[in-house]
């Protein structure tokens, strides 16, 4: 009876082979341990090739899975915490080469790739060590996790980096990321294994044999839609070919992809590309075309830096190969990083991704020279983890690679120029108040023209949104937007005198007067209200803002808690127009942190005293606080959530609650990277700035909100800048009189923040 029904189980084995082969990949790889030997015989007998799923079919199904596996980590093996296992170059894309060898040939199949010709005995070699090291790696990852746990998290790399031995070397080549460029390039040429030999085993064993060839030149065709060499000595007799080849599979659109017996030989023709081939002027016009093409250039340079002759060309691209950034800003390696660049600015020149790149594909219409903005793509990141500031040493390099292409003065001036500075239109953007025509003047000033604001700008667009997946929003769109537009403005204005507060505030109050007498509103009770409020107030709101604020003031009883949707930013505004009290701050932004709602940036203006009733003489200040708030997914709040926080901050403000903090805990994956608080302080007539990086976490607003009530210190506005891991803040500042802080007062607030701030440092 037990045979029978073993028997039953293995004829649903067979049919469930028959109908999925990833069954029958498991059956092929099926080790006796105990039981019926015969069955184990019986079951692999009625699935072998010649009776279900032949070598070619079972090639091609596994191919498409393969592909539909690299989409879901988008085409990459360089993600900062990668999957061992299934991303490219991971263990599945050698077991990939194993499996359709053992379907062909049976047997042991590296073996069998080698004696058949798909792989040489050194690339056998090659193999079987970068498997192995990637199996230790997974054996370590399991008992760290002490689970199955596949993928590389950050909380194991450290770990894992002393285990293998790596140390620290200085502070830009941490032992960890040393361990991780290892693992990066390993998975690099196990990616580049797996390309050539499953190219290798279409062409010989599943395509037809039909040969289809058609001479390009004297030293290249194209076989069966591949680009191959007409001989074995093509790049001995004339070095520059190795970057032709390239350029050929650019101007071609019909080429599928290089011929794996041609990779090959690049790979072994490498050390021609010596520093005698890249002092040659030829060298680096075939370069210039190369980044002159009209398609395929991302392709091709990625390409390039896979069969290793990118990081041969440019000396500085070695370093970056494979080199990760130990932080949760970058989601990738930087070489990987820097091609994404180069992507994106290909999305704008071909008008793709038009709703999230709208802005940039419209001024990608005013490049005359697209090859520049390559070129400062290419090198804006190449010093990465050199020591020293990386704009700065990447700008020699640029300067030194520009003079090899012999570009025009002009030209080499802009390419050093945007790599230098490739940084200031962001970080202006998100750490200053781009609301304040001063630093808008000053930004002006720095950048000095038009080509180069539009060239900057495209460039910053296309590295913000390679960095991480998700961290070009629209939020950044409207800020980046925002200052271009503005930095335009005064550029074309440069003859004029420039634009001052007092104007702006004057400007904004007549634009936001017009709104409000068309909807009906008392023109002068609006003014009035307005006197209330410190004229900087009219400078950083804009007229829409105020507009829709004065309003509700109108519309809504105190306490006013209203919002409304910002479409173009996708970002809920929220307004508070009420009777203030200290703590009032903290309170709030401690409802925000219950509901783990990220902060963007707040306005908090506070009136001076006025009647809150017209039936009392009584008078408090009225604060007119505005928010821009998105949910833990980076989404504007739902309906139901913006009802649930009014109902909250309402019965805040009613009953003048104070705040109740609690310290939250850090989780365990920010843990890898908590530094010290960095904070300095700068006063101007009457406010204090206070700029405070540290090492994001839950709850934070609410601890600096708990320091600043504690320490007697009002907030009167702030830009909030969350990078990855890291936050850089910036906030105004005062003491209860509304004067800027003693340089005591400034001392105290330091101390009391890095107390509270690095006490988790201690725990570690």
């Amino acid at each position: 009876a037990d045979r029978v029904g073993l028997t039953c189980h293995c004829a649903q084995a067979i049919d469930d082979a028959r109908d999925d082969v990833v069954f029958l990949t498991n059956v092929m790889e099926a080790r006796w341990l105990a039981g019926e030997h015969t069955l184990l015989e019986q079951l692999q007998t009625s699935t072998a090739p010649e009776i279900m799923w032949p070598a070619a079919a079972y090639y091609q199904a596994k191919l498409a899975e393969q592909q539909q596996r690299h989409e879901r980590f988008q085409e990459t093996a360089y993600n900062l915490e990668p999957n061992i296992k299934g991303a490219p170059g991971g263990l599945r894309d050698v077991q990939m080469i194993t499996w359709v060898a053992l379907r062909r040939f049976g047997g042991r199949p590296i073996e069998a790739l080698v004696r058949n010709g798909l792989l040489t005995r050194h690339e056998a070699y090659e193999l079987k060590e970068r498997r192995d090291f990637l199996w230790r790696i997974r054996w370590g990852l399991h008992r760290l996790a002490k689970r199955a746990e596949e993928r590389l998290l950050f909380e194991y790399q450290t770990s894992l980096a002393q285990q293998f031995g790596y140390e620290d070397v200085s502070g830009d080549n941490r032992g960890v990321e040393q361990f991780m460029q290892h693992y990066y390039r390993t998975v690099m040429k196990l990616e580049r294994l797996n390309e050539r030999v499953l190219q290798q085993y279409q062409e010989e064993f599943v395509a037809t044999h039909q040969h289809r060839v058609e001479p390009l030149d004297d030293a290249f065709q194209i076989h069966n839609g591949y680009l191959e060499v007409r001989s074995e000595t093509v790049f001995i007799e004339q070095r520059e070919r190795l970057l032709t080849l390239f350029l050929w599979l650019q101007k071609r659109a019909d080429i599928q992809g290089v011929r794996a017996s041609t990779i090959r030989l690049v790979r072994q023709h490498l050390s021609l590309i010596d520093e005698a081939f890249c002092q040659r002027p030829e060298t680096w016009q075939q370069f210039l075309a190369i980044l002159k093409q009209s398609r395929r250039l991302y392709r091709t340079l990625q390409r390039m830096n896979r069969y290793g002759v990118l990081a041969a060309l440019l000396a500085p691209f070695r370093h970056i190969t494979g080199r990760m950034q130990f932080d949760l800003f970058h989601a990738y390696t930087v070489d990987q990083h820097t091609l994404f660049v180069i992507r994106n600015l290909r999305r704008f020149a071909n008008g793709r991704q038009a709703q999230e790149f709208s802005h940039a594909i419209d001024e990608w219409r005013g490049v005359e020279q697209a090859h520049l903005l390559y070129l400062a793509g290419l090198f804006h990141d190449i010093a990465k983890g050199r020591g020293g500031d990386h704009s700065e040493l990447g700008a020699e390099d640029a300067a030194e690679y520009c003079r090899r292409m012999q570009l025009s003065t002009n030209d080499q001036d802009l390419v050093v120029w945007l790599v230098r500075h490739h940084l200031l239109l962001s970080q202006t953007a998100q750490r200053q108040d781009i609301s304040d025509p001063e630093v808008v003047q000053r930004f002006a000033e720095q950048v000095g023209s038009e080509q180069r604001l539009r060239y900057l700008y495209l460039l910053s667009v296309a590295d913000i949104a390679a960095t991480a997946p998700r961290l070009w929003t629209s939020w950044k769109d409207s800020l980046m937007w925002e200052l271009f537009r503005a930095t335009q403005q005064v550029l074309q204005d440069s003859g004029n005198a420039p634009v001052d507060a007092d104007q702006v505030a004057i400007e904004t109050q007549q634009q936001a007067i017009q709104r409000l007498s068309l909807e009906g509103y008392d023109v002068a009770e609006c003014q009035r209200r307005w006197q209330t409020l410190a004229q900087y107030v009219f400078v950083r709101l804009k007229a829409d803002q105020l507009a829709w604020m004065t309003a509700q003031t109108f519309q809504q009883s105190l306490p006013c808690v209203v919002f409304r949707l910002l479409e173009t930013e996708q970002v809920s505004e929220l307004f508070i127009h009420t009777a203030n009290y200290d703590g009032l701050f903290a309170s709030v932004v401690q409802a925000f942190d219950k509901m783990r709602l990220n902060v963007l940036s707040a306005r908090v203006i506070t009136g001076d005293s006025q009647a809150v009733d017209a039936n009392t003489t009584d008078e408090t200040a009225l604060i007119w606080d505005v928010f821009q708030l998105v949910d833990a997914n980076g989404q504007a709040l739902v309906q139901q959530d913006q009802d649930r926080l009014a109902r909250e901050l309402k019965q805040i403000v009613a009953h003048q609650k104070q705040p109740r903090f609690r310290r939250a805990r850090v989780p365990r994956r920010l843990r890898q990277f908590l530094s010290p608080a960095q904070i300095r302080f700068e006063n101007n007539e009457k406010n204090t700035l206070m700029w405070l990086e540290c090492t994001d976490r839950p709850g934070l607003l609410s601890l600096i909100a708990e320091v600043l009530l504690a320490e007697h210190v009002r907030i009167h506005d702030a830009r909030i800048a969350t990078l990855g891991d890291r936050v850089e803040d910036l906030f105004v500042l005062s003491d209860r009189h509304d004067q800027a802080l003693t340089q005591a007062a400034c001392d105290a607030l330091s101390q009391a923040l890095k107390l509270r701030l690095d006490a988790v440092l201690k725990e570690q």
